[in-house]
């Protein structure tokens, strides 16, 4: 059971993540718990180092955070000294940490990757003694367990990934006999370190990713991921409020969906489950009875192909043109490469026949860094007038349209691009992998919200079709 920042948000929503977890060892499952920090604690971490990397560190803070979940924690069990000390002196224990390495910080101002990992991961570790504590207190003994024990990665900081037999080894050995004991490990999310044992974290958002890598480790017969909403939705419903829950999908059509913007799940989260088919679970901490959206091999096909719409919005679209450059080998190797080498993720790619265009997404923050790195592999070629123009476009946003029913349905697109015309949605490119699971469009931002709901009504997602997906 993962649970996320709002599901562990204040001490009412702790005490509800700690019930659900003391219900399901009533029911006799063996229970792991893995705890996001506290909602806003991380991005509080990161703005004290960032200030403290300016020589503006504030000894406050580290009493700011010690008297939010002191208060937290004496809600929850005031009245048991014993769970209410153990987790206090744990809180502080870690707080002295990040309060060193901030005033490190504000001595050498240079905020590394690396350093950046060891305080943005505090927040996971000031929130597993509480939630422990409120498993305690509902009768089942309880230890929280820090990750960097746990799950081994790689020197990726920032974005960390992990070795998974080390990993396995690792997390069975210390998280099974709790378990075996009828406790609850309630486990740091969001955390892993190297082999060095140097911390390291697995990416914002990345405690569901911590979720899937223990189960998978542990070869667990479910993974659930507790959040703040009913499940994974057709659409995002600020956009589309017709949009409902879907009861079952794929884990490709989870997949693809979490990498085009849907939040409710990391992106990585579906990769451990998959390799070892354990199924996944999206349920609601605020309404617990709502069934959810369970995430299997097969999922639930829809006889209408398209399952759900989604949206990726902050983005950028990296555009590389020339009339000179049609036949000319190696420009896309080199123009990957050198995203690659800029640290870019490439969301989606587009080339006409012609070759005298190539265009490609990456964030929007990575956009001005990816054109530098650019221009500097591709002088050459821009010298010989081989490319005219490389130029990134901040105006855009990405859609797509998913569903594993899509493969070899006639039609679907011609219905996308219909529903699209007839509500007068301009699109800039189109992609569509192989596997034909999404069709993917470039809109002008101001658009996509637009594009979103005309394709959601063309498919009629808001009723659910006779596969009862």
């Amino acid at each position: 059971m993962k649970f996320g920042g709002t599901s562990v948000g204040s001490a009412e929503r702790i005490a509800g993540a700690a019930a659900l977890a003391a219900k399901s060892v009533r029911e006799g499952h063996g229970v792991v718990v893995v705890t996001s920090a506290m909602s806003g604690v991380t991005n509080q971490l990161i703005a004290a180092a960032e200030a403290a990397s300016r020589g503006e560190w504030r000894s406050e803070a580290r009493a700011e955070l010690f008297a939010r979940h002191r208060a937290v924690a004496e809600t929850l069990f005031g009245d048991r000294r014993s769970l209410l000390d153990s987790a206090l002196a744990r809180i502080d224990e870690r707080l002295e940490r990040f309060e060193k390495l901030c005033f490190g910080l504000s001595m050498v101002h240079e905020l590394t990757p690396r350093l950046l990992d060891a305080i943005s991961g505090t927040g996971e570790m000031l929130a597993a003694p509480i939630l422990a504590g409120a498993i305690s207190a509902q009768g089942f003994r309880s230890e929280a367990v820090e990750a960097t024990e746990l799950i081994v990665t790689n020197e990726d900081f920032g974005d960390a990934e992990p070795f998974v037999d080390a990993t396995r080894e690792k997390s069975r050995a210390r998280l099974l006999p709790i378990v075996e004991s009828g406790a609850v490990p309630v486990v740091t999310g969001f955390v892993g370190a190297t082999v060095e044992g140097v911390a390291t974290t697995l990416g914002r958002g990345g405690s569901d990713y911590s979720a899937a890598i223990l189960g998978a480790a542990l070869d667990a017969g479910e993974i659930w991921i507790w959040t703040d909403v009913d499940g994974v939705m057709t659409a995002n419903p600020q956009e589309v409020p017709e949009a409902r829950t879907l009861r079952e999908i794929s884990y490709s059509e989870a997949a693809e969906l979490a990498y085009y913007g849907a939040k409710v799940l990391h992106h990585k989260t579906i990769l451990p489950a998959v390799r070892q088919q354990i199924p996944v679970r999206i349920l609601n901490s605020f309404e617990p009875s709502q069934q959810g959206t369970r995430i299997t091999a097969e999922g639930r096909p829809s006889e209408r192909g398209v399952k759900a719409v989604t949206s990726i919005r902050n983005v950028s679209l990296i555009t590389i043109s020339g009339r000179g450059m049609q036949g000319v080998t190696g420009l896309a190797a080199k123009a990957f490469t050198a995203a690659a080498a800029a640290r870019a993720n490439v969301l989606m790619i587009s080339q006409a026949s012609s070759e005298n265009n190539l265009c490609f997404v990456v964030n929007a923050s990575d956009a001005q860094r990816v054109v530098r790195a650019l221009r500097g592999a591709l002088e050459l070629d821009l010298m010989l007038n081989h490319i005219d123009e490389i130029a990134a476009d901040d105006s855009i946003a990405v859609v797509a349209a998913v569903g594993d029913r899509m493969k070899g349905a006639p039609g679907i697109a011609g219905r996308v691009f219909g529903a699209l015309g007839a509500n007068g949605v301009n699109v800039i490119a189109i992609s569509q992998g192989s596997s034909e699971l999404n069709i993917s469009l470039i809109v002008a931002e101001e658009q996509s919200a637009d594009a979103v709901r005309a394709i959601h009504r063309a498919f009629e997602l808001d009723r659910p079709s006779r596969s009862t997906d």
